[in-house]
């Protein structure tokens, strides 16, 4: 069934404890910090029973039942393409970027999917929770979101040298399940109704069982959890003035597990590192392509705001301007042809998906998220000085003060002052607020840091192509084949 945007806060009205701001929240969907999200996840939701969006968000499955198209399981280029549209749509309808919604999450789930042959190595019941909970996605249409980073503590020790709760570990086993005890990072995660939880760091040993090799879907209502969210942006300041921040601010939480009792049913992998290690080096060969379409929508948030500016100006005819904005656009164009190249040369995976193509994905990752701050940058440049010395709305709407800006922010008949002024407090959120930093940064957080993404560019690429080319061309005798 396809939910209704009431029907998700609903859901999520069920009494969790969540802090913020010092304080204790008691609704969520309706707290200022939160209830901008909250509304823009709610209007996707509201997207699929929209006549003017339907179509687009949604699909019929082999039962005739209408499901969402970001939960659907990719068999085909066209479900990817459809994917691509779908996710665009979003960006569009809540007017910035969201990235934690869902489509972008679910994929991690695919890549555990593709693993069920290690899986049953462990014990098959958890190949069998996976299918399971894949289908609940598709079928309960929940908001399930990604659970990966832990506090971490003293990374040169071992978890079991120090506060063993800095890595999510497991405590004991019961008839109904494991408890386990530590912390994790979410996005999302106080205003979701489910999370994927997995360790993402491989310290807990060299033995072939470990307590905090453990992987499971964690239901975010359940007992034991608290919600210790990071101060938002939304509220902060006049929605006028910083659009972007009363509008898309994502939310992460600290989200403690104090003795939270997981039944076997969600348990996925348990004390198998062999699981755990598969799923690290695995974990972003589906979800990496949503999350680089949402560095997309930025490419064009970009150049929508510096050209406008331009013209605003007239300069867009000026040779050194046009320079800059092809800069931007062939940074768009770069990402863009990597996500289209990868659903392109997609083929099919260990369980039977259509997997994009690994080695392009990747480095339009890197692609993607290496030159963003440059771009980002560029664009300020398009935009002028403006953006960080124009005054307020309400200086705007003073009948003293805002004479004068009306003056001197009106450009001509067409570019009043107060375009002129929406159009700069736009870019300057987009690129300049605490909310452009903060999503500038949560970069190194969202889809692993730099590190990891190069190394998923080296483990996915075709060396042996450049390795045989030069050993023909260079004429090499058959013996340095032993040296690879």
């Amino acid at each position: 069934m396809i939910r209704t945007g009431d029907e998700y806060r609903e859901s999520i009205r069920d009494g969790r404890e969540i802090w913020i701001d010092g304080e204790k929240v008691d609704d969520v969907t309706t707290h200022p910090m939160f209830k901008p999200v909250v509304d823009a996840r709610a209007k996707i939701y509201d997207m699929a029973h929209d006549q003017a969006h339907k179509d687009v968000m949604t699909y019929q499955d082999d039962q005739g039942e209408t499901q969402a198209i970001a939960n659907k399981l990719p068999k085909t280029q066209q479900d990817w393409w459809d994917k691509r549209k779908s996710a665009e749509e979003v960006q569009k309808a809540v007017r910035g970027v969201v990235t934690r919604v869902g489509d972008e999450t679910i994929g991690e789930m695919w890549s555990l999917f593709d693993g069920q042959d290690i899986l049953n190595e462990v014990d098959p019941r958890f190949s069998d929770n996976i299918r399971r909970h894949i289908n609940r996605t598709i079928t309960a249409d929940t908001f399930h979101i990604s659970a990966n980073t832990d506090p971490k503590g003293d990374r040169s020790k071992p978890p079991q040298e120090q506060d063993p709760d800095m890595l999510l570990h497991v405590v004991k086993e019961t008839d109904n399940g494991i408890v386990v005890r530590g912390a994790k990072y979410e996005t999302a995660a106080a205003y979701a109704n489910q999370a994927f939880t997995k360790p993402t760091i491989a310290n807990w040993g060299n033995d072939t069982l470990s307590d905090y090799a453990v992987g499971f879907v964690v239901d975010l209502s359940s007992p034991g959890l608290k919600f210790i969210s990071r101060n938002g942006f939304a509220g902060k300041a006049p929605a006028e003035d910083y659009p972007l921040s009363n509008r898309v601010d994502e939310v992460e939480s600290l989200v403690v597990f104090d003795n939270v009792e997981i039944p076997w049913e969600d348990v996925l992998f348990y004390q198998h590192t062999k699981a755990a290690a598969f799923i690290r080096q695995t974990l972003h060969r589906y979800s990496a392509l949503p999350f680089v379409q949402r560095t997309l929508h930025m490419a064009d948030l970009m150049i929508g705001s510096a050209l406008w500016n331009v013209k605003q100006t007239g300069l867009e005819n000026n040779p050194a301007v046009q320079e800059k904005l092809a800069q931007l656009a062939s940074y768009r164009e770069g990402i863009n042809a990597h996500l289209s190249a990868a659903i392109l040369n997609a083929h099919e995976s260990p369980g039977g998906l259509l997997m994009p193509n690994q080695s392009l994905l990747m480095t339009g990752r890197v692609f993607a998220l290496n030159n963003l701050p440059q771009m980002m940058h560029v664009a300020r440049e398009l935009c002028g000085g403006q953006i960080c010395i124009t005054p307020d709305k309400a200086t705007f709407d003073n009948p003293e003060a805002g004479q004068w800006l009306d003056k001197f922010y009106s450009i001509n008949e067409n570019w009043v002052a107060d375009d002129r002024r929406k159009l700069l407090a736009f870019a300057r959120d987009l690129l300049n607020s605490d909310y452009a930093g903060h999503r500038l940064t949560f970069q190194l957080f969202a889809q692993s840091p730099p590190y990891a993404q190069a190394a998923a560019v080296y483990r996915n690429f075709d060396w042996e192509g450049p390795l045989d080319l030069v050993k023909d061309a260079a004429e090499l005798s058959d013996k340095v084949n032993g040296g690879r």
